[in-house]
């Protein structure tokens, strides 16, 4: 097997390349990434990079499309990551995560690619009130994130041919990492609350959130990059994750500080409404998956954090400015005239 992951560089793709090493030992496995983060390692022993048998660099704006043949599979993580770095950058957030991905796509089914996985999001959900979300219920998304993930599953929903296409429609992610971000709210209030001794929660705590471990996403991509059609259909999207992982954003904050001795708890009860707010209903993986369903535990991902960042001798109160903040990086590249105003490295490189 030789398998792609674009976007490898980034905080999902070190337990990416993890797990597909060991799942297939004896594959073929790239990665081609842009390199934005490429230095913001946290804790590790070593470049997580060396699990891979050749790192590629580009932008995927820019994909040479000729490298597609002889791919099995296509991961496809490259994106621009959350809602402020979309905000911040909105038609760079179109450009990448919706149109280079359906680019991207196309070529590899006109290459011979057998799997297409492309990392979607829950977010596509938005503000959902009522019960847990199926894949079939509307829609509402109301960032430009969570607009580029549906936009990209509705044409990837259109390629003609054979490639068997997965959008894993992925929980909110948590979890330690090569490259841990602490933009993401689990990770958000673990790193707070060992800084700080305290976990802020904006909201007022009752927006839910569905979470999965980065190793579970892991999981969830090797599953995709070998699901036969007649398991959900040549063009599926499915949400990845598990029942169990719904959460109020007061019970994460609320298990955060039991795991953290001295921790307190500030909920910020005159809140507006939070815009974002999703139970998901995660049957149809349950059914489809049984074999590669979340195994990490909330308490697993906390303490997997909680000794991954004391380990790394983290205690920066002021970490939201830091590197371990993805909007903060791209910040720092511009201001030093690393990236152009469309986030193009300006040393003559394509990457």
């Amino acid at each position: 097997m030789k398998i792609l992951v674009t976007g490898n560089m980034g905080y999902v793709g070190p337990s990416v390349s993890r797990h597909l090493r060991s799942a297939h030992p004896e594959a073929v496995i790239h990665g081609f990434d842009t390199g934005y983060f490429a230095h913001c390692l946290t804790g590790a022993e070593f470049l997580p990079e060396t699990a891979l048998d050749a790192q590629f660099f580009g932008d995927v704006r820019h994909f040479p499309v000729q490298m597609l043949k002889g791919y099995d599979a296509v991961v496809h993580l490259a994106a621009i990551s959350n809602d402020p770095m979309g905000h911040r950058f909105e038609q760079i957030t179109l450009d990448i995560n919706q149109t280079a991905s359906v680019t991207l796509a196309r070529a590899a089914a006109r290459a011979g690619v057998g799997h297409f996985v492309f990392a979607s999001s829950c977010s596509v959900y938005g503000i959902a009130e009522g019960g847990p979300r199926r894949e079939g219920d509307p829609l509402n998304p109301i960032t430009a994130y969570a607009r580029s993930k549906i936009g990209t599953e509705t044409a990837l929903a259109g390629i003609e041919g054979d490639m068997v296409v997965t959008s894993l429609r992925f929980a909110t992610a948590c979890g330690m990492s090569d490259r841990v971000r602490l933009d993401l709210v689990l990770n958000d209030f673990v790193a707070s609350a060992l800084a700080t001794g305290r976990i802020t929660v904006l909201s007022d705590g009752t927006p839910w959130r569905p979470l999965i471990d980065t190793a579970d996403m892991a999981r969830a991509i090797g599953w995709a990059i070998t699901r036969d059609a007649g398991t959900g259909g040549r063009c599926l999207s499915v949400n990845a994750g598990c029942d169990g992982g719904n959460y109020q954003v007061r019970h994460l904050a609320e298990a955060v500080a039991a795991a953290i001795p001295g921790a307190t708890v500030s909920i910020n009860t005159d809140a507006p409404a939070d815009s974002r707010s999703y139970r998901v209903d995660f049957g149809l993986y349950r059914a489809l998956a049984p074999d590669h369903q979340p195994v990490v535990t909330l308490a697993d991902s906390i303490a997997g954090l909680k000794a991954g960042l004391t380990g790394m001798g983290f205690a920066d109160a002021g970490f939201r400015a830091s590197q371990m903040i993805r909007l903060r990086v791209l910040e720092a590249h511009r201001a030093a005239g690393r990236l152009d105003a469309d986030l193009f490295w300006q040393d003559g490189r394509q990457a």
